[in-house]
């Protein structure tokens, strides 16, 4: 029976490479917290985790880096399997 292929050694390599980017979410564009670390960014939202342009259960590749991107804890658990983003709102105010 095969593990899981996120605790592999490739997925964390491209997790730490990911990381060492430092990039601002790719969904709401603010900066990502990447001093939180640990079992603390298991639960806090602003922490990095690595997310796929195309969601896994739509055929996205695990491994290939043009697939991954940074995000927020939070903005990735928002978004789901879905292939689009939520555009920020421009005020009705101008």
């Amino acid at each position: 029976m095969a593990g899981n292929p996120r605790n592999g050694r490739p997925y964390r390599t491209l997790c730490t490479q990911q990381r060492a980017l430092g990039l601002p979410c790719w969904i709401c564009g603010r900066d990502i917290a990447y001093d939180i670390t640990g079992p603390e960014a298991g639960k806090h939202r602003d922490a990095f985790t690595l997310d796929h342009l195309v969601p896994l259960s739509r055929g996205g590749d695990l491994l290939d880096p043009a697939n991954a991107r940074s995000a927020h804890r939070g903005c990735n658990s928002r978004r789901g399997n879905r292939l689009t983003t939520a555009q920020p709102q421009a005020s009705r105010r101008w």
